[in-house]
């Protein structure tokens, strides 16, 4: 089946924050009951053609802020050759990191080696394929977001920022959590070989996002409202006949 359409119903759920009153959410059922999951090395076809082994890696990784960057640097200083292949490329004398680069706009990511991220592990290497930031943090019995880019570790969930302007002169922060669609990388997101969101083969989970991304949505939300989401979610799956608004690309759909 090719990939789904950007553009279907969607079934949304909004909340205040629980820990700031300044702030809503918003939430995206459809993705986050979805059965989408990660198929790096098992059926992933890369955004470019003829790299599927680099999945959504040949782009170097942007970073959200100093901090961002500074977390990354830190974890690659505990790296070794062992795991990473491009240890020496990443590296200078005296151990001062090279993995950060600016892009046409000035904006700061990790460098692109050999067509991909530096810390991209290639098929065949002895240390093992992928992220070698990834594989870190199990080593160390870390959870990945706490050694990857934010952009890595938080796709393929797009958490962005509105202000909104309420009738009674109030204002408000709406913070939207949903699906990091082609959209969500800007116009070139058309122009990618392949994607994984809406498409069938990576909509194979056995758990909905919202189960398989806990940490990740508890990190971007926090814990109090992560677990308000969860009810939000388990009732939207429970509804009868069928919940509505399903993702196109989920194998019931």
């Amino acid at each position: 089946m090719p990939e789904v359409a950007l553009d279907f119903p969607r079934a949304w759920v909004e909340f205040a924050d629980p820990d700031n009153s300044e702030q809503t959410f918003r939430c995206d059922l459809t993705w986050l009951c979805s059965r989408w999951q990660c198929v790096w090395g098992s059926g992933c076809q890369g955004i470019r053609p003829g790299r599927a082994d680099d999945g959504c890696c040949t782009l170097g990784a942007h970073f959200s802020d100093a901090d961002d960057e500074k977390r990354t640097k830190e974890a690659a200083k505990r790296l070794t050759p062992e795991f990473w292949q491009f240890h020496a490329q990443g590296n200078k004398r005296g151990g001062r990191l090279t993995v950060v680069e600016a892009d046409e706009d000035g904006d700061r990511q990790t460098r692109v080696v050999e067509g991909a991220c530096i810390f991209l592990n290639r098929p065949g290497f002895s240390g093992g394929a992928g992220c070698a930031l990834h594989a870190l943090a199990l080593r160390e019995g870390r959870h990945p977001l706490e050694t990857k880019p934010d952009v890595c570790w938080q796709l393929p969930i797009r958490r962005t920022y509105d202000w909104i302007d309420r009738t009674d002169e109030t204002r408000v922060l709406q913070v939207t959590i949903g699906e990091y669609d082609r959209r969500g990388w800007g116009p070139g997101g058309h122009d990618l070989n392949w994607w994984c969101t809406g498409n069938t083969e990576a909509h194979t989970a056995f758990d909905p996002v919202y189960v398989s991304y806990r940490p990740e949505l508890t990190e971007l939300i926090g814990a109090t409202a992560y677990d308000m989401l969860a009810e939000f979610c388990q009732a939207h799956l429970a509804a009868k006949p069928r919940p509505l608004a399903m993702h196109p690309a989920d194998p019931e759909s």
